[in-house]
């Protein structure tokens, strides 16, 4: 198995997705090119890159693409908060997701921490 699909993480983004797609799927017809691309579009990004810095050898890079998955979280997170405002979503939903974001987003964080922490780990004993 690939070391991106042991993580808990991975699974979580990649269950968010799932609803993701559910949800989206109800949005008004015109939003296909924007709002639900969009949507769709960074919450990919975010399991692929989790998947993509797991596939790194070094600390540094890895901890770039958990940076990158970062940026598309937050990114879809103001997206969520769009569909909330346009009433393409109800609040009950958009509190559902957003919990979920808030643990992936969590996640990700300690990801990342972890990352600097061997990084700085491995420049000290260099030095």
């Amino acid at each position: 198995m690939r070391p991106h699909k042991k993580m808990q993480i991975w699974q979580n983004v990649m269950d968010f997705i799932q609803e993701l797609y559910s949800i989206t799927a109800r949005f008004p017809r015109e939003e296909i090119y924007g709002l639900i691309s969009q949507m769709r579009r960074a919450a990919i990004s975010i399991a692929s890159n989790i998947a993509e810095g797991c596939a790194r050898k070094s600390n540094q890079e890895k901890m770039q693409f958990f940076i990158i998955a970062r940026g598309s979280l937050s990114e879809l997170d103001a997206q969520l908060e769009i569909s909330r405002r346009l009433q393409f979503v109800s609040q009950e939903e958009y509190d559902t997701q957003s919990e979920k974001l808030d643990v992936i987003s969590r996640m990700l964080q300690g990801l990342i921490d972890s990352q600097k922490q061997v990084t700085r780990s491995a420049n000290r004993s260099i030095t």
